[in-house]
């Protein structure tokens, strides 16, 4: 079992595949997403729902995003219950595919509260997301990177 608590934003069919694998990989993963309805099956089976992103944020390690489209990053990242507004330190990975200019947004962003950001962008679809073999394509510092590659080796095969 892993010590690094994971918070993660969106348990649509990739995000669910996801936390599935991390589960599996022995990390204690947080959960919030727009539909607490939605979210039943994977709270059951012991994931810890938190009602807004700044909540849970404030109890992860590490926040992974995977959510519908860049407006949605922006609102999970910035919005007034947003990552933003309860989390110091630790790491934050967006995987949705999403804009460059809003990765860079959210990478200063973190910067100024001492966090780490990656934008980590996956291919494979929810077929590699439920087996585990999605490609991740990392952006963001080196050591950011290497710090979170057992994460990401839980969710893919092919991290670059």
């Amino acid at each position: 079992m892993s010590t690094q608590r994971i918070g993660f934003i969106g348990t649509g069919v990739m995000g669910s595949g996801m936390i599935r694998n991390l589960q599996k990989a022995g990390y204690p993963v947080n959960i919030n997403t727009r539909t607490k309805a939605k979210a039943e099956k994977l709270i059951q089976e012991c994931c810890r729902w938190f009602d807004s992103q700044a909540e849970l944020a404030a109890q992860s390690d590490v926040v992974i995003t995977m959510v519908g489209y860049p407006q949605d990053v922006e609102a999970v990242y910035f919005g007034d219950q947003g990552i933003f507004r309860g989390k110091q330190g630790g790491f934050v990975i967006d995987m949705t595919t999403s804009s460059p200019s809003l990765a860079k947004r959210i990478y200063a962003q973190a910067k100024k509260q001492g966090i780490e950001a990656l934008d980590a962008p996956v291919s494979g679809g929810d077929i590699g997301a439920r087996q585990g073999t999605l490609a991740i394509m990392a952006g963001g510092e080196e050591a950011a990177f290497e710090a979170m590659k057992p994460i990401f080796s839980a969710m893919g095969q092919t991290l670059t």
